[in-house]
């Protein structure tokens, strides 16, 4: 089954095809969201800059790159048409193995925690974007454990090898973010896909873009507080 996503809301609306799909495979705005997540994370404790660049690394690769090219060739559908499995293999494992060497070097250096929640990520990873186990783990709750709540306890983990209450309250609000947003975005693909009422695509993607925008200023919001305190 092929789903064509090339008219949604983050993908670019000029350039050739194959531009538009390069950008919007990415899923630029979920992965900033993620990143900024594990942003949070890491701010939410006494904090090192170059932690805080190496979390949102760490997520840009895994996600953004990795875990979406995944998607698009191991999933049942095919959102992006056919492409090339093994050139899309190549550059998704590639981005993997950058991202778990740079957690895996704050790993030993003093942060041990990071091993089980990158096993942890990893599983998720694979498991989600590819449909193993029949599927099973391709739902909401493995989404919102995964990008919604692990992302914010990895970044505390980089900086302190610990999880404060502060850390898990911000989770608890990521995790409630992240179920608004995955149900958000399923009710506007069903509705582009059924080819629904365009004021109410409209409206769904007007949310997509708050939720975006809401999070992205929210992490700057909270680094300048934090900066400031």
């Amino acid at each position: 089954m092929q789903v064509d996503r090339t008219s949604e809301w983050f993908v670019p609306k000029f350039g050739s095809r194959r531009f538009r799909i390069s950008v919007g495979i990415l899923f630029l705005p979920y992965t900033s969201i993620v990143t900024c997540f594990a942003a949070l994370g890491s701010i939410s404790e006494p904090f090192q800059l170059e932690r805080i660049a190496a979390i949102c690394l760490i997520y840009v690769l895994a996600l953004g790159v990795g875990a979406h090219l995944l998607d698009a060739v191991g999933g049942k559908t095919k959102p992006w048409g056919d492409l090339p499995k093994r050139k899309i293999w190549t550059i998704a494992l590639s981005a993997l193995g950058v991202a778990f060497t740079v957690g895996i070097y704050f790993a030993f250096l003093d942060s041990p925690w990071l091993f089980p929640i990158g096993i942890i990520e990893g599983f998720f990873l694979f498991a989600y974007n590819l449909e193993l186990f029949g599927g099973r783990f391709h739902n909401n709750t493995s989404t919102i454990f995964s990008w919604g709540v692990l992302p914010v306890f990895a970044g505390s983990v980089i900086q302190s090898n610990s999880i404060s209450i502060e850390t898990i309250v911000i989770a608890a609000i990521t995790a409630m973010v992240t179920y608004f947003l995955i149900t958000t975005s399923r009710q506007y693909k069903l509705l582009k896909r059924n080819d629904g009422d365009i004021q109410a695509i409209k409206r769904k993607e007007i949310i997509l873009k708050l939720i975006t925008v809401g999070v992205v200023l929210s992490t700057i919001s909270f680094f300048i507080v934090k900066v400031v305190i």
